[in-house]
């Protein structure tokens, strides 16, 4: 393996199906000397360059937000969070917040995934909440914001989702008809891109939608 370098990584969500696919990929590169993950329990399993850090989001330690690329895959249902509220706070305050204190820790980039449909002025509370998140972090300056807009994530899930169950079947039989953009995409598609565009030197804000990740 190459030398590593002295960057550091930071995920956040690394037990869902994006997330646990980007902390493989991170830890199998040379890019980081040191991959660090916010969880509430164990991951269950170690690497060398590994670091689980024990967070509660319930009440945020600034200090344990430290890293040069932030890797945020939060994210959460309706039925599994419970209430609007509950999901508001997954999916946009605990994100917000762990920017807001990573950028007082000098991180240089903020990777997102949000979804496809994001707007704030959406009709759908999903697609608002994503959209107001993706709208206050770009409020943030980061030096690079890179924003991933998946559509239907595909993989094997720890958690049993019947409506998405469903929903995977029917793009199977319906795949050749579906827009690009509208087609399921892979978990490991959307992590490897997050990780490459990482890599990338990008500046600014930059936003990839589904079709984008295709091919990653």
């Amino acid at each position: 393996m190459p030398r590593l370098t002295s960057k550091t990584a930071l995920v956040v969500g690394a037990t869902g199906l994006v997330g646990n696919a980007l902390t493989h990929r991170l830890l199998d590169s040379s890019a980081y000397e040191k991959v660090k993950v916010l969880v509430r329990h164990s991951l269950g399993w170690q690497h060398p360059r590994l670091q689980e850090i024990q967070y509660d989001f319930e009440h945020p330690n600034g200090l344990l937000v430290q890293a040069d690329d932030i890797f945020c895959c939060l994210g959460t249902t309706m039925k599994k969070a419970g209430s609007r509220e509950a999901f508001k706070k997954v999916d946009y305050q605990y994100p917000l917040d762990i920017a807001k204190r990573a950028l007082v820790n000098q991180a240089q980039q903020f990777m997102l995934v949000s979804s496809m449909g994001a707007d704030p002025r959406s009709s759908f509370f999903y697609s608002r909440v994503k959209g107001n998140l993706e709208r206050d972090l770009k409020a943030l300056n980061y030096p690079a914001l890179l924003i991933f807009r998946p559509s239907l994530l595909v993989g094997d899930r720890k958690e049993f989702r019947l409506g998405e169950r469903i929903s995977e079947g029917l793009m199977k039989v319906w795949n050749p008809l579906i827009p690009s953009k509208y087609k399921a995409v892979r978990a490991e598609s959307v992590a490897n891109a997050m990780y490459q565009k990482a890599q990338a030197e990008l500046s600014g804000t930059h936003i990839f939608e589904s079709d984008q990740l295709q091919n990653f």
